[in-house]
């Protein structure tokens, strides 16, 4: 008679479930979200979601469990969502493909649905992304009709493949009854574990929720143990099993299950071991394989490794799963050990040489009957099987081959774990099993060598191509330089290969190597007959050219490159290298036919399902159209671009470099508001440094357009830490123009707008060299538009009198260097030159009326709203009734554009211009029976209130309170008296009124003040 160690009352987890059935509410009102449970090993994480998961199918929802598969470094990809796949088939038939989108190409995840996945190319990250869009499209309209649980178990047994799968379907399955819930042990996330950080950003969003397991009360161990026993227990047995278990509910179960709480001084692994001991050899035997077989084994692998007859296997499983130490699943045929940490004590409890026996057991089982295990995880197994045997002659061929098959499900991460497997048991491998191990899998653009056995260096190129692909860039720059000391230069055309590939690995952010690397590679292809590797590296250097300079040369490498890849039918290398054609010739005043070009590839793009180039060709269009000032354009483009991306499965790439190229022209068009939700979603996705920088020099930008100088200045800090050891604080860095221009523009601009005319000078000094770099033209026009804009504004500070003249003339000579062949860089230029005669005075309305006119049709409201204010402001130098009625019209079209804006800047500055210029703008007048002195001022401020009226001159609040004092005929001592502040304080405050107000002493402040309704009567203001 079998004792129960289970309590059928779950204890002590209401406030858990309730939180889940709350998550499941959300499902039900198509919301999907995603429940992370986390927890000690032992504290009932799977006895909670098998609760839950059973109350919900109760109620009629789709519920799916699927377990990470404990393998170590073996990877298994995608296991956990291939077994809750695996179970929707067998419940939903049809209805599963059914609910794939068209040439999903889902069996990469669930081989059953098809034919093994194959990589189009081998170089093509885009279709893992599109089968990562698959499956969420698949799950998203699985649960279109009716709630979908998916239960993801053991997440610290993950393989990374399966966290970046979890991570893309909580982002992007975003209107469907989807729950996502996973668990994982507590006490495994060790300080490098890769689940740790995973486990930090999901947190970070709103729709996934966390859920703390405790240890249980004293209270709770009680109750749980009156479950197990079915009397209560007594006030000493439950204080002794609750000190012993920490109110761990497995350890709960244990202690009362096998000791009832009395004599216990065995160390936790002998406590479990006892309940093993008990049992007949029989038994004992058949747990030993199941532990070594891995989490989970199925009824027929391990009658094949047991070899008992089936009656008495039978006889043993009953006895291990009636003393709950094993669970059956029905489903699967398969066994599983009810609790990890009685799995782990049974198999640390074998020597060394048995646990290897057992293993090549498990490995002979499955070479004689593969159809033991489903198909996806039959290479994952026997390779870990036939390494943990110790046998390299077998595992070498066997691990090679999984990571072929991991390869083919674009589980990239798993590869490379095995190809670093393989590199390590390379050597003790039988030279024979070397010599006929088949070539390297195809590799982009690596040299095949028909006829020829894989060598190490081989391996190497399939690992350095695989770390690149998994983002694991400094294994992919070990594993090449590992192969080029191999190599040493014996292999040309391999050693160019691996040059490429350490040049492409520096490709984005940080400049330098990569042009040194690609020149290594071309002296070496010198001379070689042409092959697609000649194309790649021409490709890339072509590219590469295009961002540093601008010659001849760099022209004809690109054109150079088209034709070597178009000779050689290397179509995906022909359409890169055009495209960096387009992109270079946009710098030679070529830009439409180069978008001609670029929209030529992208049509060519989209038909061959080329998902690796199509997120580098839209964000080329998209930015190139930005340059070129055609911003409507461009905006319809990014739009219609995201949503191709998205249709392809490039998630990531729309809501990151997509999404922050699309920002940046909205907040060129006014659409400001949109941009800033944008840019919400690019920190979100949480991108790279580059994509990162770039989309918080955005949002400082505007911060800055809306006024927020302080937001600015933090998220400007924000930026330079995020960068690090990269950008020092001088602004000197190692990154490319595209990136640094920006960011030195963005510090230019703040540092004007906190009045700091001698760090505008110093920051666009340090930049003059990188004006003239190509395609890169409207950043460097921006750039020195801000720094003339803020040597205009300085005009008549004497602070800033010294080395004006310097700093014009730099601004002059950066200008001059900077292309103008298209209009919007011509307009900018001609800006740069009116801001640059303002500063000195010599500015004219004709020249102003000239660069409005030119930027009318760029459909840039911000920057046109600046250029007529300044355009009214020397209407209003220039003096006339027709001047100042043409400045009237100016100005209010100016304030409506600032107003819908929210650029409180520009909105200040139509204020302060209309006060003191005395100006009505339409729609204001005189405030109700306030005094007029009759003259054209009356109605200076219009409706607004005092304050408002203040702020417009820049008053702060103290400010005003003084002016009322002021204006009340109060002296500076009368006025300390009456603010409590020392005289001294009043008298600087009455200072710094006198020169916002621009007026020459108290009596005209007074005035004013009075005539402007700037403050409201001082309360018993009389004349002193």
């Amino acid at each position: 008679m079998q004792t129960r160690h289970v309590s059928p009352v779950l204890i002590g987890r209401a406030p858990q479930l309730a939180e889940l059935h709350r998550g499941l509410d959300r499902a039900r009102a198509g919301e999907p979200s995603a429940h992370l449970i986390g927890g000690e090993a032992g504290v009932g994480k799977t006895r909670l979601v098998e609760e839950f998961t059973a109350r919900a199918e109760e109620s009629g929802v789709l519920t799916a469990v699927g377990g990470c598969v404990e393998l170590g470094a073996d990877g298994l990809p995608f296991a956990p969502v291939s077994a809750a796949l695996r179970s929707l088939h067998r419940r939903l038939g049809d209805e599963l493909p059914a609910a794939a989108p068209p040439g999903a190409g889902l069996s990469a995840l669930l081989p059953e649905l098809g034919e093994g996945a194959e990589a189009h190319r081998p170089g093509d990250a885009g279709d893992r992304a599109r089968l990562f869009e698959a499956g969420a499209r698949l799950l998203e309209n699985l649960a279109a009709d009716r709630p979908l649980v998916v239960v993801l178990e053991d997440l610290h047994w993950s393989d990374r493949s399966t966290r970046e799968l979890l991570d893309y379907l909580h982002r992007s399955v975003r209107e469907a009854g989807l729950m996502l819930v996973a668990t994982y042990r507590t006490d495994d996330i060790h300080r490098r574990h890769p689940l740790r950080p995973f486990l930090a950003e999901l947190e970070r969003s709103r729709t996934v929720h966390r859920i703390d397991l405790p240890r249980l009360t004293a209270d709770e161990v009680t109750e749980q143990m009156a479950g197990i026993t079915g009397e209560r227990p007594t006030p000493g047995q439950a204080r002794t099993v609750f000190e012993r278990s920490g109110g761990n509910p497995f350890f709960v179960e244990e202690l009362t299950g096998c000791c009832s709480g009395r004599g216990m001084n065995e160390s936790l692994r002998d406590l479990l071991l006892v309940r093993v001991e008990q049992l007949v050899d029989t038994t004992q035997e058949v747990l030993r394989l199941l532990a070594v077989g891995g989490s989970t084994v199925g009824h027929g692998l391990l009658a094949a490794v047991a070899g008992l007859p089936e009656p008495e296997l039978h006889a043993a499983l009953r006895e291990a799963v009636g003393g709950h130490l094993l669970v059956a699943d029905e489903e699967t045929d398969a066994y599983r050990f009810r609790h990890a940490l009685m799995r782990e004590a049974v198999a640390d409890d074998l020597l060394p040489g048995e646990r290897m026996r057992i293993n090549r057991r498990y490995a002979e089982a499955l070479e004689r009957a593969p159809q033991l295990v489903p198909s996806d995880q039959h290479a994952a197994r026997l390779a870990g099987y036939w390494y943990h045997a110790g046998v390299p002659d077998r595992a070498l061929p066997a691990v090679l081959d999984a990571a072929d098959r991991a390869r083919r499900r674009h589980a990239h991460a798993e590869q490379l774990r095995l190809l670093e497997r393989a590199l390590e048991l390379w050597d003790a491998a039988p030279e024979e099993v070397r010599t006929g191990l088949r070539p390297v899998g195809p590799v982009w653009a690596y040299p095949p060598r028909e006829g020829a056995s894989a060598d190490q260096v081989d391996l190497l190129a399939e690992a350095t191509m695989a770390g690149m692909l998994s983002e694991q860039m400094d294994v992919a720059r070990r594993m090449s330089k590992r192969a080029l000391r191999l190599l040493a230069d014996s292999d040309p055309l391999r050693t160019a290969w691996f040059l490429m590939q350490r040049s492409r690995m520096f490709e984005g952010v940080v400049r330098g190597p990569d042009r040194e690397l690609l020149g290594r590679a071309r002296e070496l292809l010198e001379g070689l007959p042409p092959s697609v590797v000649h194309a790649q590296v021409l490709a890339l250097d072509a590219a590469q050219r295009t961002d540093d300079d601008h010659t001849p040369e760099s022209l004809a490498v690109a054109e150079h490159a088209v034709d070597v890849a178009r000779e050689l039918g290397a179509e995906s290398t022909e359409l890169y290298a055009r495209l960096t054609l387009a992109g270079a010739r946009t710098g030679v005043g070529e830009g439409t036919s180069a978008v001609a070009e670029m929209r030529a590839v992208l049509d060519r793009v989209v038909r061959r399902g080329d998902t690796d180039l199509l997120g580098r060709t839209l964000n080329n269009l998209i930015a190139t159209l930005g340059l070129l000032g055609r911003f409507g354009e461009a905006a319809e483009t990014a739009e219609r671009g995201r949503e191709l991306a998205l249709r392809f499965g490039l998630e990531k790439i729309a809501h990151t470099w997509l999404a922050t190229n699309h920002a940046a022209v909205l907040i060129e068009v006014g659409r400001w508001p949109e941009a800033e939700e944008m840019l919400r979603e690019v920190n979100r996705v949480d991108p790279d440094l580059r994509t990162g920088l770039m989309g918080m020099v955005l949002e400082a930008r505007l911060a800055l357009l809306r006024g927020r100088v302080g937001d600015a200045h933090a998220m400007v800090t924000d930026i330079e830490a995020r960068a690090g050891r990269e950008i020092d604080r001088s602004g000197e860095a190692a990154f490319a123009p595209q990136y640094l221009l920006p960011l030195t523009e963005l510090r230019v601009a703040l540092a004007a707008a906190e009045g700091d005319l001698p760090r505008v000078r110093t920051l666009f000094e340090e930049r003059t060299a990188d004006l003239a770099m190509p395609f890169y033209q409207a950043v460097a026009h921006q750039l020195v538009l801000t720094a003339a804009a803020a040597e205009a504004d300085g005009r008549g500070n004497p602070a800033s009198a010294a080395g004006a003249a310097e700093a014009r003339a730099r601004i002059v000579a950066g200008s001059a260097a900077i292309s103008r062949t298209e209009p919007m860089w011509a307009a900018f230029a001609g800006l740069t030159g009116v801001l640059l005669a303002r500063a000195v005075g010599e500015d004219t309305p004709d020249d102003w009326e000239r660069v409005a006119r030119a930027l009318e049709p760029m459909g840039t409201p911000h920057r046109l709203a600046e250029v007529r204010i300044r355009w009214a402001e020397s209407l209003l130098s220039a003096g006339g009734s027709t001047e100042r009625e043409r400045a009237v019209g100016l100005l209010a079209a100016a304030r409506t554009t600032a107003v819908d804006l929210g650029a409180r800047p520009l909105t200040d500055r139509v204020d302060r211009l209309t006060a003191a210029a005395r100006l009505v703008l339409p729609g204001e007048g005189p405030a109700g029976d306030a005094p007029t002195d009759g003259g054209e001022g009356d109605a200076a401020a219009g409706s607004a209130t005092p304050a408002d009226r203040a702020a417009a001159f820049g008053l702060t609040a103290r400010e005003r309170d003084v002016l009322a004092l002021v204006a009340a005929g109060r002296t500076n001592r009368q006025i300390a008296g009456e603010l409590f502040i020392a005289p001294k304080t009043a008298s600087v405050h009455v200072s710094n009124i006198l020169a916002k107000l621009e007026v020459g002493g108290r009596g005209e402040a007074a005035a004013l003040a009075h005539r402007l309704r700037l403050v409201e009567p001082a309360e018993g203001a009389g004349t002193s």
